[in-house]
């Protein structure tokens, strides 16, 4: 059903509005209090008509499910965003990260503007534009606004939804993962998409010592410096390299030929075509590994007889937890006492075939919109909540959210850091984007 367009400057205008609404509402997590981001879109989407539900395990962080229901048989799409944003300390930004000041540039600026409150303010306006042309889709078009989705642990987000909520299950969805638009060294310029993330597990390595007094430690018997050495011959560990099929493809795509079985040669040819494939290539291949907690004794004055760090490791596709734990006593050798141990399953690490209708909606899009860039299908080094919706219903979840007024540079440097911000054209750009990729789905 293809129905008019507004130019996309009163798109974009639109979605400043409600960028600006949205970025003031502080919604950091820890604690999260997603509950007025939710409202506020609801509210917003209610007066186009379109029906909103709060659902909430915890009252003060509650998920959005809006939906326009469909006519017939056809495809549905998730158009999915998370509301939580990591906290942001006013200290050392130019503006302040709760404000959503537009400069001179053209920028807005705030925690959330690049991850993710604008990709999500682009899909609710994307989804009030069609309600309000009386777009009928012939499957559900659902807008799903999810809370903790940047720390995960508390089962009140989209790890929640998919059990108590069966009905979101979509044939498709789109969410976060690329917004990457890369001018390479060999003059060609590629806009990312994902189809796939890395997995995500934590490990602890817990350091067995002696236990004293702290006045009587003998040398070398303590748990703590065992600990501090195991922690050194981490740091100094490189993680072994391992090709799969879809980052195979990548460097194929990337370099026109893999240099036969010397992988690491490929990698370094792949990433010397742009300095972001440094963070978006490179760490497809291997496992990484950050120690994020690190734990003792309880008392100044005793010697604990153990210590231990966790980390947070994120695991080629593939993967297995007995792989992992495998590499870890290889990094950290057998002459220490030490153990280690999964703190959870192994989750995440999922992707979705690039043989879908979605999918050659996106690339034929850029073709189209940016003739001068191709997609490149790539994975998320990090974590998303697309696994839950593949793993639960099947979804063919992808990541893709084009821009072309923001530079890359901008992105990477403000995400989870300081003056993080996008350039106000780019969510005209983007809102433009869905409207026309929904009515091509449903044609």
């Amino acid at each position: 059903m293809q129905l008019a367009i507004p130019h996309e400057t009163a798109l974009r205008d639109e979605a400043v509005e409600l960028l600006q609404a949205l970025v003031r509402i502080d919604t950091s997590n820890p604690p999260g209090g997603e509950t007025p981001a939710a409202r506020l879109l609801a509210d917003y989407l209610a007066s186009y008509g379109i029906d909103c539900e709060l659902v909430a395990r915890d009252p003060s962080r509650a998920n959005l499910i809006a939906r326009l229901p469909g006519s017939g048989n056809g495809p549905s799409l998730a158009l999915v965003g998370h509301t939580d944003v990591v906290p942001a300390d006013p200290a050392g930004w130019t503006h302040d990260p709760f404000s959503g000041h537009i400069d001179d540039e053209g920028f807005l600026w705030g925690r959330g503007a690049c991850d993710m409150k604008n990709e999500l303010v682009t899909r609710a306006v994307a989804m009030a534009h069609l309600a309000s042309t009386g777009f009928v889709p012939d499957g559900d078009l659902l807008l799903l606004a999810v809370a903790d989705e940047e720390v995960g642990t508390e089962g009140l987000g989209m790890s929640w939804l998919v059990d108590e909520r069966p009905d979101i299950a979509t044939t498709y969805a789109l969410n976060e993962g690329a917004a990457e638009r890369l001018q390479l060294a060999d003059g060609r310029t590629v806009v990312t998409i994902n189809t796939g993330e890395k997995g995500a597990l934590g490990i602890r390595v817990e350091a067995i010592g002696e236990p004293s007094a702290s006045t009587l430690v003998s040398e070398g018997v303590a748990a703590v410096p065992r600990l501090a050495e195991l922690i050194l011959r981490l740091d100094r560990y490189r993680p072994k390299r391992r090709a799969r099929p879809a980052t195979s493809r990548l460097l194929r795509e990337l370099n026109g030929s893999v240099h036969g079985a010397d992988l690491d040669a490929a990698i370094e040819q792949a990433v010397g075509l742009h300095p972001a494939f440094e963070d978006l290539v490179a760490p497809l291949f291997a496992m990484t590994v950050c120690p994020t907690i690190i734990s003792a004794s309880d008392s100044l004055n005793v010697a604990a007889p153990r210590a231990h760090m966790d980390c947070d490791c994120r695991t080629v596709p593939e993967t297995t937890i007995d792989e992992v734990l495998q590499e870890f006593q290889e990094a950290l050798g057998s002459d220490l006492p030490y153990v280690v141990s999964a703190l959870g399953p192994l989750f995440g690490g999922s992707s979705s075939s690039e043989e879908s209708e979605l999918f050659d909606i996106c690339v034929d899009w850029v073709e189209a919109n940016d003739p001068d860039a191709s997609v490149l299908s790539t994975y998320c080094n990090g974590f998303t909540d697309s696994h839950y919706l593949r793993e639960a219903f099947g979804t063919k979840a992808y990541g893709f959210w084009p821009l072309r007024s923001t530079p890359y540079e901008v992105v990477a440097e403000g995400v989870h850091a300081l003056n993080e911000r996008v350039h106000i054209d780019d969510l005209g750009y983007a809102t433009r984007f869905h409207i026309e990729a929904c009515q091509r789905l449903w044609a």
